[in-house]
């Protein structure tokens, strides 16, 4: 059984994982949030201007624990757990979620390690989405992509939002895609 939030309002947190500035995964993104009730809280982050250093497993060292976070990574963690709706927008690379998404992705389980932060129990209950954007034509494509989210939710017992999909290959290109649009309309509120 899953926790539903508390919380009556909702506060997204929009996670770029895109080497590229305003790319087809964010551009979807975006046109997804305009549809959002008027004064929906949104913070949006560019995971390339908030740099990760490679992830430590440091479980097996000493008792286990992580030292507090700091610098980046603290910014996304405080991100991370005042937002009700994290969206993750990733271009699919090599048919998953680009290398600064990952990155993110693992220091989450350094995060459930730190002392006081109770990163995990607070996890549960807030909502994960995914919007990327592929190349392709077949959506199978972004399976592995889709995954790798949803199962991260189940793993902290949160709500899956699902994906929204997109095909753009040159900038701009998913603006053509009009099957996109139209899901992009109901994507937040379904």
């Amino acid at each position: 059984m899953r926790m539903h939030t508390q919380r009556t309002e909702r506060k997204f947190l929009f996670l770029l994982g895109s080497a590229r500035t305003g790319g087809n995964t964010e551009i979807l993104a975006r046109q997804a949030a305009e549809q959002l009730p008027a004064g929906t809280e949104q913070q949006w982050l560019r995971l390339t201007d908030l740099p990760l250093p490679d992830f430590e497993d440091l479980r097996h060292e000493g008792d286990g624990s992580y030292p507090a976070v700091t610098g980046h990574a603290k910014l996304l963690l405080d991100a991370t757990l005042d937002a009700t709706d994290l969206v993750i927008a990733s271009p699919l690379y090599w048919y998953s979620v680009s290398t600064a998404t990952k990155r993110y992705l693992d220091h989450w389980s350094g995060w459930m390690r730190v002392p006081g932060t109770d990163f995990k129990p607070r996890m549960a209950g807030r909502r994960l989405w995914g919007v990327t954007a592929l190349s392709g034509r077949n959506p199978a494509d972004a399976d592995a992509l889709a995954g790798t989210l949803h199962k991260t939710a189940d793993y902290l017992r949160m709500e899956w939002g699902g994906v929204l999909l997109g095909n753009g290959t040159r900038p701009g290109d998913v603006l053509n895609d009009s099957a996109a649009l139209v899901r992009a309309k109901e994507f937040f509120t379904r």
